[in-house]
């Protein structure tokens, strides 16, 4: 190869990698069949799809993808194929199928899931995923996914990872946690009501990078009962920026 086309190519290739990810929303809506008077079942996703082609951007969808097929998918087949459409369409079928079983009892099924990006640096990027079904029962479930990655590669990255010393920054967290929620020190952690599973307190599934800070969210049935709510603390990042390996 001549030194100037290597060169070229050089450029070219540098400049590929170095350009930041690009993601558009997507709807997908889907509504029964069958005839209803009110409170008609139905599935709306809204979703940032990344739109470059390779493997990263492959990596962040299929991921993305994986979750909201966790929360909305009721068939016994499995989904081969990144597929909003099916996806939608088969919640839609799993009610259907219920309601020609159980007619009086299966109504008002719902589904709404909006993802958005949450925070964008060169050192990872967070999706966030609001979603809430209904398909029976006394309440729907309302709650946030956090998805954070490598915008380089479109790995996962855990949240064990973002810490320099996981079981330090969980016992920094306790201390904060028990005066925000004023749990005496030498108490249990579910003393007040909380439910913290085997009564020792952990770290939450969710983890989010924001523009105040990093903020720890509980969801419902988490940490504390479905009346009590989810729980959250922020921490700026000044105050753990000792803590963190990805800011």
């Amino acid at each position: 190869m001549k030194p100037h086309i290597f060169l070229v190519s050089l450029f070219l290739t540098c400049i590929s990698c170095n350009k930041e990810l690009s993601f558009e929303n997507e709807t997908f809506d889907k509504k029964t069949s069958l005839g209803c008077n009110k409170d008609c079942p139905e599935i709306s996703i809204d979703i940032p799809i990344a739109k470059q082609k390779g493997i990263t951007s492959d990596s962040i969808n299929k991921k993305i993808f994986s979750v909201i097929k966790d929360i909305v998918y009721f068939g016994e087949k499995p989904l081969k194929s990144i597929d909003y459409d099916l996806l939608a369409s088969s919640f839609i079928d799993s009610y259907e199928e219920m309601h020609k079983k159980f007619p009086s009892e299966t109504f008002g099924w719902e589904a709404k899931i909006i993802g958005n990006i949450e925070f964008q640096s060169d050192q990872i990027l967070n999706i966030k995923i609001d979603h809430y079904t209904f398909t029976g029962g006394a309440h729907g479930y309302q709650g946030f996914r956090s998805l954070l990655f490598d915008p380089k590669t479109g790995k996962v990255i855990f949240n064990d990872q973002i810490f320099k010393n996981p079981k330090e920054f969980k016992a920094f967290v306790e201390k904060e946690f028990r005066i925000k929620y004023e749990i005496p020190e030498k108490e249990n952690i579910n003393a007040t009501g909380l439910m913290f599973e085997n009564d020792k307190f952990q770290l939450p599934q969710n983890i989010f990078y924001t523009d105040e800070g990093l903020l720890l969210y509980y969801n419902a049935y988490e940490a504390a009962s479905y009346a009590d709510g989810p729980k959250e603390i922020l921490f700026p990042y000044e105050k753990i920026s000792s803590y963190l390996l990805y800011q």
